[in-house]
């Protein structure tokens, strides 16, 4: 069985190389003691895997140099034990995604911006080998039958993977990273938002306003998401409902649970809307839905309703009041019968704050819209007021600028922070340019081992 090794060098073609690490894998696979090496580091598993190498080295080709030892062991060592090609670009805290277009064709994105990298598998299926071993770990199925697997990595990655005959060329990978944990300061050094801006969610967040996140896919919803997670006061108790596991919560009272996909018999699974139902008598202070999606629509917006202040989720949308058809369209989805006004004025007593993130031109992703949801006009339109906005005024080589601003509303929701311990004086809210953002340098992206730009 053939090990592929993702960045190109001239060892690969070289048969001395290739005959030594292919028998390397072979001894390896037939004298390791799975149940012991589970419960081993990764240093510890390459040094015992290192040592078998240079045993075996005389044995296949004295003349092969140290050097193409050590790699074929860490070539072994990602294949047998790890994701293969990808545990380089998984080792890189830069990569935010990896895209497996095809078993040649893998793409990475950095600071925003995506390139080709040097990396590939053997063929097909050793590619539909690495997916099927991601999703075994977390208890998942993807063959011909179900062709299609959402999960996560040990560290929280999100992984989606499609198989053919859903996929017409090859298989299809995607994973998206969670590893770093961001910071209030993150998000100011990285322009995302200001400090007042955050100032305002902080505080919305510690006085118990239900929060609605919404944005496009890949927008930053459930890294914004941890972020206000860490103002929830550390006294309270969360629990947190999600398909794969995303949040990473600071708090020392955490209850996490995850959704369960049907079993070989296709029973088995358990919905976000079943969680949340038992969430409920779990004495939640507050319940964190990572993402609305369907039904459960109706049973957050009954929590909201029935005293579980403070609580946060996020959804797909176009914009702030896009945001609320979408809840509408899921809770008529669930079937619930209800007249127009009555469906909105549950929606508008249930969420306080909208909050939008949107990834602009050049990859940045940024907080665009917080908007107070006060009410409805006549009871029928939604009553949303813009209280802080990023306006684009352009794209300069090729990178989304404008400014960000405070529209000069003050919202209602002030008369409730100061009830609750946390008052903000109303001349932060005076309207005005609060930050330019300017294009950064202009920059080629690559990869070191050979990329090329996207």
């Amino acid at each position: 069985m053939a090990v592929a090794r993702g960045t190109a060098n001239r060892t690969e073609s070289d048969p001395r190389y290739l005959n030594f690490r292919d028998e390397l894998h072979r001894v390896v696979v037939d004298v390791a003691d799975l149940s012991r090496i589970d419960r081993w580091s990764r240093d510890r598993l390459r040094n015992e895997v290192q040592d078998l190498g240079r045993r075996l080295a005389p044995q296949v080709d004295r003349r092969l140099p140290a050097s193409d030892v050590d790699r074929a062991v860490d070539e072994v060592v990602d294949e047998v034990f790890g994701l293969g090609p990808l545990e380089p670009l998984l080792a890189d805290e830069t990569v935010t995604e990896v895209l497996v277009n095809a078993p040649d064709q893998v793409y990475v994105e950095r600071g925003g911006q995506l390139c080709r990298v040097n990396v590939s598998f053997t063929d097909k299926e050793h590619l539909v080998r690495v997916i099927q071993r991601i999703a075994s770990r977390v208890g998942r199925r993807v063959d011909e039958s179900s062709p299609m697997v959402d999960a996560r990595l040990a560290d929280g990655s999100r992984v989606n993977a499609v198989l053919p005959p859903l996929t017409l060329d090859s298989p299809v990978l995607s994973i998206r990273r969670f590893g770093h944990g961001f910071t209030t300061q993150d998000l100011i050094d990285l322009r995302s938002a200001t400090p007042e801006m955050l100032q305002f969610l902080e505080t919305a967040i510690a006085a118990k306003t239900n929060t609605l996140i919404s944005g496009g896919t890949g927008a930053g919803k459930t890294t914004l998401l941890n972020v206000l997670s860490a103002y929830i006061p550390r006294g309270e108790r969360l629990v947190t409902i999600e398909d794969a596991a995303e949040l990473k919560l600071q708090q020392p009272h955490v209850v996490r649970m995850e959704t369960r996909t049907a079993n070989l018999e296709g029973t088995g699974s358990i919905s976000q809307r079943d969680l949340l139902r038992n969430a409920l008598r779990m004495r939640p202070d507050r319940i964190i839905l990572g993402e609305v999606r369907g039904p459960e629509a109706v049973d957050m917006l009954q929590a909201m309703n029935t005293g579980h202040e403070g609580s946060l989720t996020t959804v797909h949308a176009n914009d702030t009041r896009d945001a609320l058809g979408r809840l509408e369209l899921m809770i008529g989805l669930a079937g619930v019968d209800l007249a127009v006004p009555v469906l909105r004025g549950y929606i508008a007593n249930a969420f306080d704050l909208l909050v939008h993130v949107s990834r602009l031109a050049g990859g940045h992703r940024r907080i665009t819209r917080i908007s107070e949801l006060v009410g409805l006009r006549k009871g029928k339109v939604y009553r949303v007021r813009d209280i802080f906005v990023f306006e684009q005024t352009g794209v300069d080589n090729g990178h989304a600028v404008g400014e960000f601003k405070a529209t000069g509303y003050v919202p209602q929701m002030l008369t409730h922070f100061t009830a609750a311990g946390r008052p903000l004086p109303e001349s932060m809210f005076a309207e005005r340019v609060m930050a330019k953002i300017e294009p950064p340098a202009e920059r080629t992206v690559t990869e070191e081992t050979g990329g090329e730009d996207a």
